[in-house]
């Protein structure tokens, strides 16, 4: 099993997504390339479009951060944006002739790398960011009713027969499970489950959601409310 895998082998199995702020493309390469090796969907912005994307809709589970070029007036608004999302992960992107003025947020788990690191050293920093090493713990065993989830070994029981799912169904199913007693729209469950970059319609989320009740069966199924112009809710 490669290192990659063994960061990720404990992941909670929705989709991850990572916004880039950049005043220059010179990173665009190394997001193509972690797309396809982590699976994930990457939203590149400019100082000038870092407003219009944070108000967007979207929620990211990591912000990458070049800071050649960058404003202070941009820094603070980066700042403001991850503390008061939960304290999002910031991956700082320095050049080593700036490492004296590198700045981090105070709070939450960030890092930095070198501008010139290479590719393989890029990815794993994101990965470890995205995925802690303390997620790969007991606590990935979630019981709901009759229900077991594993999301170590992204599996599902019900009691103690495994159910056959889909990826998204039960990437779907894991993430209102540990998420509940929140109701998400189905455009956050598209961006959260699917991914930002995700091209179908809503409709998606209903037919998933379905499909979910259906071989779960009615007791969990009645924990999986439809919430009346919203979306929907796990509710214990």
């Amino acid at each position: 099993m490669t290192m990659m895998m063994q960061m990720r082998r404990g992941a909670r199995m929705h989709h991850k997504n990572i916004l880039l702020v950049s005043k220059t493309s010179r990173y665009m390469s190394h997001m193509h390339e972690l797309r396809r090796s982590l699976d994930v969907s990457i939203l590149p912005t400019t100082p000038e479009t870092f407003s219009q994307a944070i108000r967007s809709g979207h929620e990211f589970d990591l912000v990458i951060v070049d800071f050649a070029g960058l404003s202070q007036a941009t820094v603070n608004e980066i700042d403001d944006y991850v503390s008061e999302n939960g304290c999002i992960p910031v991956l700082a992107i320095q050049d080593a002739s700036q490492l004296s003025n590198l700045h981090l947020p105070v709070q939450g788990r960030n890092d930095f790398i070198i501008a010139d690191a290479s590719q393989a050293e890029f990815e794993v920093r994101c990965a470890l960011l995205l995925w802690p090493s303390d997620q790969s713990t007991p606590s990935d065993v979630v019981t709901v009713d009759n229900m077991t989830i594993n999301l170590a070994t992204y599996q599902v029981y019900i009691d103690d027969e495994p159910v056959d799912l889909t990826l998204m169904e039960y990437s779907l199913l894991s993430f209102l499970a540990t998420h509940p007693s929140r109701a998400y729209s189905r455009e956050t469950l598209l961006h959260r489950v699917w991914g930002f970059e995700y091209c179908g319609g809503t409709r998606t989320v209903d037919v998933h959601i379905r499909r979910v009740r259906s071989k779960v069966g009615p007791q969990i199924a009645s924990h999986i409310a439809t919430v009346r112009g919203v979306g929907y809710l796990f509710k214990l």
